[in-house]
């Protein structure tokens, strides 16, 4: 692991100030284009990523910007353990239907039963992360044409989220066994994007009370996560038999009080997606203040610090994931926005531009050693995990971001639409470990 000072020698020096970048921009091809092209590259290197893998799951994070099979004491050969192995199946399945190659999609269908079997065996399912396990795995598959186990594996998943569900305080529980008493209670801002798979489930024949659940979790967000400055907590806890808020914490930011980028970025897409599921609640305008603070704090390189709450010069590490998800926030939100506030989504639609020149530049994955597509991130820096390099998240949204720019591509987190002309049972999958 690197060391701190390190990291931040190694940021400083491999930052070049983007003073020159607006200028030369000019001198760009269209960001339409240039997102094409960037897929394509994304796709060969993710390409050479699978075949450096093969059958295993990458780790949360690279080291030196290349993914090796993830690491689990009691399941050592790289398996489905992480709460970030939903984004690698997402990103095969997204390949498979950007770039039309059936390598992608055997891979991604071949990986599909392993999330039966974790469920089955509750291997490391003792968190909300269900969404992103579940949503770019099993509920992507279904755009490929009908599939009874990813079908049922999704609807279990969400059941299972739903145990986390703590009715008196309206919220679900982030982390731990719910008769933990360091987590009980206790929420962080990213399980917005968790919720999609509660609405989804309740839509497909699941209880009706997951979708008042997923409400409830998104109010209850918006009232104690948002502070009156529109900046975000990473976390807050709740007395979980009255319901009563408690205060606001952090786990990966600076401070308590400061403002965490990945988080701030979280809430402004997670609140425009819950938005998508059930807009008669407001959240867009929750995610529209959330943006514009984060844009704000963002500098003009378009890469957000770790911790937003450091200014540039400061010489702290970037979090390019944090951009790549505010990104793909930004053109949700300017989808979304009436013909009256044109000229905001305008705004939101040059800044994700923006986010995405500066991604381009200083952290795509194809231009230096590596399998990875998006260098420069940050787990978590207090932890001193994956300070500098790249992430499955990171990966995952920027290529989501990459293809909305350059064909309108549809998320897996929105609600779903006509299946895919493309049925699953052309594809030839082997299966894999859990």
């Amino acid at each position: 692991m690197p060391d701190r000072d390190m990291t931040t020698t190694v940021s400083l020096v491999e930052h070049p100030e983007a003073g020159a970048a607006s200028a030369a921009c000019t001198a760009q091809p269209s960001m339409v284009v240039r997102a094409e092209q960037a897929i394509a590259a994304a796709c060969a290197q993710l390409g050479r990523c699978l075949q450096q893998l093969g059958p295993h799951f990458p780790g949360d994070t690279s080291r030196g910007n290349y993914f090796a099979p993830a690491v689990w004491p009691e399941e050592p050969d790289g398996v489905n353990s992480s709460w970030t192995a939903g984004f690698w199946t997402g990103l095969l399945w997204m390949a498979h239907e950007l770039s039309g190659e059936a390598r992608f999609g055997t891979a991604a269908a071949a990986q599909l039963d392993g999330y039966s079997r974790r469920l089955e065996r509750r291997f490391v399912v003792d968190h909300h992360d269900l969404g992103f396990l579940f949503m770019p795995s099993c509920v992507a598959a279904l755009r490929q044409g009908p599939q009874p186990l990813a079908h049922a594996t999704a609807l279990q998943a969400a059941a299972l989220l739903m145990t986390r569900y703590l009715p008196r305080a309206g919220v679900v529980q982030a982390w731990g066994r719910l008769e933990d008493p360091a987590q009980r209670g206790r929420i962080i801002i990213d399980c917005l994007l968790n919720l999609p798979l509660l609405h989804w489930a309740a839509g497909q024949g699941g209880a009706a009370e997951m979708r008042e659940a997923a409400i409830s979790h998104a109010q209850r967000s918006r009232e104690h996560l948002v502070r009156p400055d529109h900046s975000s907590f990473h976390t807050f806890h709740f007395d979980p038999e009255t319901g009563a808020p408690l205060h606001g914490t952090t786990a990966q930011g600076a401070s308590d009080q400061s403002c965490w980028a990945r988080g701030q970025a979280w809430g402004l897409y997670g609140f425009s997606l819950n938005h998508r599921w059930v807009p008669e609640q407001g959240f867009l305008q929750t995610a529209c203040q959330l943006a514009d603070h984060f844009l704000a704090l963002l500098p003009e390189h378009g890469i957000a610090c770790w911790d937003m709450s450091f200014p540039p010069e400061a010489g702290e590490p970037w979090d390019s994931s944090a951009s790549a998800i505010a990104a793909c926030g930004l053109m949700d939100i300017a989808e979304q926005l009436p013909a009256a506030e044109a000229e905001r989504a305008q705004r939101y639609r040059a800044a994700a531009d923006r986010i995405l020149d500066g991604l381009l530049r200083h952290c795509a994955g194809w231009d230096a050693p590596g399998n990875a597509l998006l260098r420069h991130g940050v787990y978590s820096k207090p932890d001193g995990l994956g300070v500098d390099e790249a992430s499955l998240w990171g990966d995952f949204f920027f290529l989501e971001a990459l293809a909305r720019r350059a064909r309108g591509w549809t998320p897996f987190w929105h609600p779903p639409a006509a299946l895919s002309s493309s049925p699953i049972s052309t594809l030839t999958p082997t299966p894999t470990p859990v």
